[in-house]
């Protein structure tokens, strides 16, 4: 009690800075004690390109049970973040049951889009906060070699009538190409920042950076030649190109002609197979039960804007959440933005002022991949362990969201 006083007494006392309130540490704060990923394999040729959904989750919650030691009764609800699937919220359940969860977690999905996997995080964290559960699973988890999140029929003509509307059936090709041109992000501002995404993460590679923070999977692949099936282990990201480079990329044709001629296979994010998952709780749990606490769930917020620029959500969801903690982005260490596409991408760094140094230090969408329904969870995943790694403290993760949102979260890293 005595704590929970003191932190609503910091929260009203003039002046108190806002880094100050969000690195507090209170008893009744919400905490990761576990993050976790699979390799993040290319669509249709890669590592996962025969692996149902159902599995890779399931292999990715035997995990979560492995690594954090947890006793899986404890565990009152996971929440996974995914697109492509209608029938997901049934591979869930099944695959936490599977899994080793007993029929007393409950389990659900959500979709919204490339922020699915924050949004599953937000909604766990929210359940702990407001005494609903105790304990949740936050993941999300994409299998784009099964299919996309493309529209199969038009919306309804009355819906069609309103332009914002219609213009939710915009390929995501095509709403980058809508960003190059009306904020004048050239083809080589695109070409410069790719190269650079995919040089940071091969460095990130070489380096060994991903490795606390990627599980190994074991799975199979089918020859598509043969018909042979493998046993195999994936331990790393398929999706860095060693050696790209801008003169490389710029050879590239635009992948979108019908729309503009800027935005490339190079230059976009890559269709990728994948997940990651956090566990979290209240800190007074996590002390309690021994599990060791990662970093603070500080949190996030969601904003809209034009459909047919969705890619630039992050440049408003950002301001509107530091604002909301008083905060700005000098208080901020490292930033995880996902690149969708590089026309948003340098549009947000550049509108917002971030310091590149400080985003997407080990590569983003562009050289990883950008598994839809993962990506928002795959972000915190990556951004505690570089968090980890430069000992800093304030992380931001951010992403544009198909149909015109845009959302960001904020997290708070205590493995100093």
């Amino acid at each position: 009690m005595t704590e929970r006083l003191s932190s609503i007494l910091k929260h009203l006392t003039p002046g108190s800075s806002g880094l100050s309130s969000i690195t507090s540490k209170n008893a009744d704060d919400v905490v990761i004690t576990l993050a976790i990923r699979t390799p993040l394999a290319k669509g249709f040729k890669g590592g996962f390109k025969d692996t149902q959904l159902d599995f890779l989750v399931y292999s990715l919650l035997t995990k979560v049970i492995e690594k954090s030691r947890i006793d899986p009764q404890m565990v009152e609800d996971i929440c996974c973040g995914n697109v492509s699937e209608g029938k997901a919220a049934y591979l869930v359940r099944a695959a936490a049951l599977a899994a080793g969860f007993p029929n007393t977690t409950a389990a659900s999905t959500v979709n919204r889009f490339c922020s699915s996997g924050l949004k599953a995080t937000q909604d766990i964290a929210n359940q702990i906060a407001s005494g609903s559960i105790d304990i949740g699973v936050a993941m999300g988890a994409e299998m784009m070699s099964v299919g996309g999140d493309r529209l199969e029929r038009p919306f309804h003509p009355e819906i069609l009538k309103n332009q914002e509307a219609a213009d939710c059936m915009q390929p995501m090709g095509q709403t980058s190409e809508n960003v190059g041109h009306d904020y004048h992000i050239s083809r080589e501002m695109q070409d410069r920042y790719a190269a650079e995404s995919y040089q940071r993460a091969e460095r990130a590679q070489k380096a060994g950076w991903f490795d606390d923070e990627i599980v190994p999977i074991s799975t199979q692949v089918k020859d598509p030649k043969t018909g042979e099936v493998k046993d195999v282990v994936l331990t790393k990201d398929e999706g860095p190109r060693y050696g790209t480079t801008f003169e490389s990329l710029s050879k590239i044709r635009p992948a979108f002609p019908d729309y503009g001629d800027k935005s490339t296979g190079g230059n976009s994010s890559q269709v990728t197979d994948g997940a990651a998952a956090v566990l979290l709780m209240r800190r007074s749990k996590a002390i309690e039960l021994g599990q060791p606490i990662l970093a603070k769930y500080v949190g996030s917020t969601v904003a809209g804007l034009a459909p047919r620029i969705m890619g630039i959500g992050p440049s408003i969801a950002i301001p509107k959440l530091l604002t909301k903690f008083n905060l700005t982005l000098d208080d901020i260490d490292v930033v995880e933005l996902n690149e969708a596409f590089a026309s948003m991408a340098v549009y947000c760094k550049d509108t917002l002022k971030i310091p590149h140094e400080k985003m997407n230090i080990r590569g983003g969408a562009i050289a990883l991949g950008h598994p839809l329904g993962a990506t928002g969870t795959r972000q915190i995943v990556t951004g505690l362990s570089e968090c980890r790694r430069q000992k800093k403290k304030v992380l931001l993760t951010s992403m544009c969201i198909g149909t015109g949102q845009g959302m960001a979260g904020l997290f708070v890293n205590e493995q100093l």
